[in-house]
């Protein structure tokens, strides 16, 4: 004999409350887009015309919010990383990659801040992070092994890229949204192989990676 689920379905929301729930993320998008993970959440309940207890009965946390938000913008990343990885030619398709993520982060505080991970990601956000880290590695690999990325250049290396790239984009985004592909094109003339030099600093070892980033 079958026996019941002992966890039940999750009962459906109510037309009003599916509408505020809706209203809450529309505006959670555009204000996080706007100003970044840590933008006031009673902004996002003004902006939604809705109290800020009915937001918190839908989204008790920040991090609630996150989840319900990002997976769409990481999956356009997802989309990114399939065509550098398809890309004929692999310092095309490190380079893609590098444009493709950096625009993403361009249109959006609130992603900007959370691919650099400004602030303690939990949850879906957390996890589509690190898939996306691993299959960077598969393109740098591929660049590297091509020679035309600099031989020494370790996935890392791409962590510090992004922690600078991130801040030079939430620093000129509003002034000069475009300033951060000029700052991309030196980076990239650093990092062709035939530009190469020694570096006497080795790139941080993952528990270095580590501490820096519990201390963010």
């Amino acid at each position: 004999m079958r026996q019941p689920d002992p966890t039940p379905a999750p009962r459906p929301l109510r037309a009003d409350a599916a509408r505020n729930r809706a209203k809450l993320l529309a505006a959670a998008t555009e204000v996080f887009g706007e100003r970044g993970l840590d933008a006031p959440l009673e902004e996002i309940a003004r902006r939604a015309g809705v109290s800020i207890g009915t937001l918190y009965n839908h989204f008790p946390t920040r991090e609630a919010f996150w989840d319900a938000i990002f997976p769409e913008r990481m999956a356009t990343l997802e989309r990114i990383i399939d065509s550098a990885l398809a890309a004929p030619d692999p310092w095309d398709g490190f380079v893609g990659y590098l444009e493709g993520l950096f625009a993403l982060q361009a249109e959006d505080h609130g992603l900007n801040d959370a691919l650099a991970q400004r602030f303690r990601a939990a949850g879906e956000v957390e996890q589509a992070c690190h898939r996306g880290f691993r299959r960077a590695e598969l393109i740098i690999q591929r660049a590297r092994d091509s020679g035309q990325l600099r031989p020494d250049f370790e996935p890392e290396d791409l962590v510090t890229l992004i922690w600078a790239m991130s801040q030079v984009i939430r620093e000129s985004m509003t002034t000069a949204p475009d300033t951060w592909r000029r700052c991309l094109a030196f980076f990239l003339d650093g990092l062709r192989a035939g530009a190469a030099h020694p570096i006497a600093v080795p790139p941080l070892t993952p528990g270095q990676l580590s501490e820096v980033m519990r201390a963010r």
